[in-house]
């Protein structure tokens, strides 16, 4: 259908539209090619920025590899890197697994660092690598014994083949451990029988326990040359079958009365290694374990030491039976492949780790250890049942494994506090010493000393505690003493610094020029070191000498004394003597009669003659007594007579002259045993222990003398009518004191007693006294039936 179009229309527009069209043709293109610029400006500046981008990753790229390298070329390793067609690189320290003096490349040159058999077998493994792409990892023994850990491995275009030291950790260089010295070394520190062999399968060296049980068995003992425990023909099969294995080879054996063992043996550098254990020893280890470390299994097993080693994955692949008995795990849950952390929470669950508010941060902490590339000892565990353990973890192999060493330090911390609390004692105790201490070593210089030696010394406590020389001290005593301080320590030196073992300890006396008086003692320690001792005894010495001349004084003055009374009482006796002769003359009828007063005086001046004469004896007997000359003359002695001469003597002494005389009472026991003693001092004991009672009793009063016997002994007892003894009494019997003369009717009471108590101590017996009731005294002498082996007196 058309539409109807006007005339005028259908003429204009076939013009407009042919004058348009360039114009929009014109208009297009140059948009276009406006846009195309813009476009084009938009890709230059973003290709810029990715040149800029990409030069920076570069460089990155270059600089972490540089890193790498660096990191690499600073181990004590070295790597090979083969790249298509070009030469190898090298890179790390040759002196890790050459001899020293090599160049990196001359490791390709495989026979001239190993042997035959290892640069062949070498040598296949490193063509089998580069040919096929197939990874190895191997231990090699070098000519000069050590240990080498080769592994190879294809990483993207490139082979790689590292070589280092099988025993190194990270940080250590390559070490003893791989040699036969080390070996050794490992051996014989093992509680466990073990031995070392050479490359002909000889035993070359057994460790101590080793030799022990040789002895037991009564095997020849030597230790570079041990003698073997089984049969030829079982030996050489046993070494058949670890020259054709690279791994721990087992044996059981029955050693008879020694129990039944298992003899592991494995390869060390320069041949084989091996101990025995017990056939009840659980192994500990399994082929999951890293690399390298199976062969020292049994080490880790025969250690006190508690250790285990997980791997990468945090599973248990080693352990030793210290490690188990210090947590008490039980086997049915400590197997090999447990995962560390069921370990933690079941300890945690038994109360075996320390206590923690948040548990889980702590494992985590704990568990850091498999990404440390170094050793590291934690802070110390203190579990709630008060032990402390110390955890020592280090990196295990190339795989991210670690090694736990614990140690129970709680009897080292309680020994150390234990020594500390003494050490603090033994301070305390020296600083509150009277004396001044000083202890020296044996190189000359002050280790202890307290403050008493800063008084005496008047040196400062600051330069004490310097541990000076002994010649520093004898110049700081000479600043404080001028006089005589450093003279007095130079002359203290040749006693400190004596190293003689047969010297002996010394003491003496310094007179200081200050008037002090010091007394030393130098004495030997077990250690070698020499403590002295120094006491101002000035006051003490004064107050000795004081009262040493006081005692002089009383001994000189008793002397006097003793000279003094047996002088008077030998004057005395002569006029004595004639005073009785003349009483006695006049008495009689050959002078005349006398009339009844002139007989009563001639009677008391015999009477008073008596009792002088009783009085000079007893003088004369104790003199003698005190000089240590008294001695007893033992005879058998009739007690009857000896109780009629004392009668005689009171009968002399108290005449009936002014009132009535003593009525003296006496009872002897029938059939008195027989009686050995010295009658004349027995008399006198009764004597004045009569008179004694004489004197205290009143006119006319009773006096009874009883003599009895019980066993074997003497029984004197006397008793009187008088005021009865007061203490005071009782203790002038066994004293030279008179004692109070009470209502008596004479004095002197107090020298007869002494001289009772004398001679009855003189023949092994004894005096007691006490009060009569309701009233008298009663005084009591036992003395043994034979007085032969009678003591000396008191």
């Amino acid at each position: 259908m058309m539409s109807a179009v006007p005339a005028s229309a259908q003429g204009v527009l076939p013009v407009s539209m042919s004058g348009v069209a360039p114009i929009a043709v014109a208009l297009g293109a140059g948009g276009f090619a406006l846009l195309s610029m813009a476009v084009l400006r938009t890709l230059l500046v973003d290709n810029k920025a990715t040149r800029r981008r990409a030069a920076e990753q570069v460089a990155a790229l270059r600089a972490m590899v540089d890193e790498y390298e660096n990191l690499v070329a600073g181990s004590h390793e070295l790597t090979v890197l083969w790249t298509g067609q070009d030469a190898p690189r090298f890179l790390g320290h040759a002196a890790s697994v050459l001899p020293q003096g090599r160049e990196p490349k001359s490791v390709l040159n495989l026979h001239s660092w190993l042997g035959a058999a290892e640069s062949n077998r070498m040598a296949a493994l490193v063509e089998d690598l580069r040919m096929h792409g197939r990874a190895f990892s191997t231990s090699l023994v070098t000519l000069d014994k050590r240990l080498v850990r080769a592994t190879g491995w294809v990483t993207g275009g490139a082979v790689a083949l590292r070589l280092r030291p099988a025993f190194e950790q990270p940080g250590e260089t390559a070490a003893a451990p791989g040699s036969e010295q080390g070996v050794r070394a490992v051996l014989r520190a093992l509680t466990k029988p073990a031995f070392l062999r050479d490359d002909n399968d000889r035993l070359v060296y057994a460790n101590p326990a080793y030799l022990a049980l040789c002895t037991a068995l009564g095997k020849p003992v030597s230790e570079t040359s041990p003698a073997e425990l089984l049969d030829p023909a079982r030996i050489a099969a046993h070494l058949k079958s670890c020259r054709t294995s690279t791994e721990p080879v087992t044996l059981a054996v029955d050693l008879g009365a020694k129990g039944k063992f298992e003899i592991v043996e494995f390869p060390v550098p320069g041949g084989r290694a091996g101990y025995l254990r017990a056939l009840s020893d659980a192994p500990r280890a399994v082929s999951g374990a890293e690399p390298g470390l199976s062969h020292i299994g049994g080490v880790i097993d025969a250690l006190a030491t508690p250790i285990a080693i997980f791997n990468g994955r945090r599973e248990l692949v080693q352990f030793n039976e210290a490690y188990a008995e210090l947590w008490g795990l039980e086997p049915s849950f400590l197997t090999l492949g447990l995962d560390e952390r069921a370990i933690l929470d079941k300890l945690r669950t038994e109360g075996q780790l320390p206590n923690q508010v948040d548990y889980h941060t702590w494992r985590t902490k704990h568990l850091e250890s498999y990404s440390r590339k170094t050793p590291f000892e934690a802070d110390p565990w203190h579990l709630p049942d008060g032990r402390t353990i110390k955890v020592i973890s280090a990196p295990s192999g190339a795989q991210g494994g670690v090694i736990y060493v614990f140690e129970d330090m709680t009897e080292r911390l309680e020994l150390e506090s234990a020594n500390k609390a003494f050490t603090n004692v033994m301070r305390e105790t020296i600083n509150a010493l009277s004396e001044a201490v000083a202890v020296f070593g044996t190189n000359g210089r002050l280790t202890l000393s307290n403050p008493q030696l800063s008084k005496l010394w008047k040196v400062p406590t600051n330069f004490l505690e310097t541990n000076p020389h002994i010649d520093q001290l004898a110049e700081a005593s000479g600043r404080a003493i001028p006089e005589d301080g450093s003279t007095i320590w130079r002359d203290l030196k040749r006693g400190i610094i004596d190293l003689n073992p047969t010297r002996t300890d010394q003491t003496g006396r310094i007179n200081r020029s200050d008037g002090r008086l010091v007394d030393y003692a130098i004495t030997r320690l077990p250690d070698g070191q020499t403590m002295m001792t120094f006491l101002d005894v000035t006051e003490s010495a004064s107050y000795s000498k004081v009262l040493k001349e006081r005692n002089d004084a009383l001994v000189a003055a008793d002397r006097l004394k003793d000279a003094f009374v047996e002088n008077v009482s030998y004057e005395l006796r002569s006029p004595l003597t004639n005073i009785i002769g003349f009483a006695d003359l006049l008495a009689g009828t050959e002078g005349g009669s006398l009339n009844e007063r002139q007989s009563e005086y001639i009677d008391y001046i015999r009477a008073s003659s008596v009792t002088l004469g009783v009085l000079i004896d007893n003088i004369l007997d104790l003199a003698s007594v005190d000089a240590g000359i008294a001695e007893l003359n033992p005879e058998p002695q009739d007690i009857a007579t000896l109780v009629d001469k004392a009668r005689a003597g009171i009968t002399a002494t108290f005449p009936e002259v002014s009132g009535e005389p003593p009525n003296l009472v006496v009872a002897l026991e029938p059939d008195l045993p027989p009686f050995i003693a010295d009658g004349t001092r027995i008399v006198q004991v009764l004597y004045n222990l009569l008179s004694n009672a004489a004197r205290f009793s009143p006119p006319g009063g009773e006096i009874r003398l009883s003599v009895s016997h019980r066993a074997d002994r003497m029984l004197f007892i006397i008793e009187d009518e008088g005021p009865g003894l007061t203490d005071e009494m009782k203790s002038a019997i066994l004293t030279r004191l008179d004692g109070p003369q009470s209502g008596g009717r004479q004095r002197g009471a107090g020298l007869a007693l002494s001289i009772v108590r004398t001679f009855v101590n003189l023949h092994g017996g004894t005096i007691s006294a006490e009060r009569r009731e309701p009233k008298g005294s009663r005084i009591i002498v036992n003395l043994p039936r034979d007085s032969a082996m009678a003591g000396v007196a008191e």
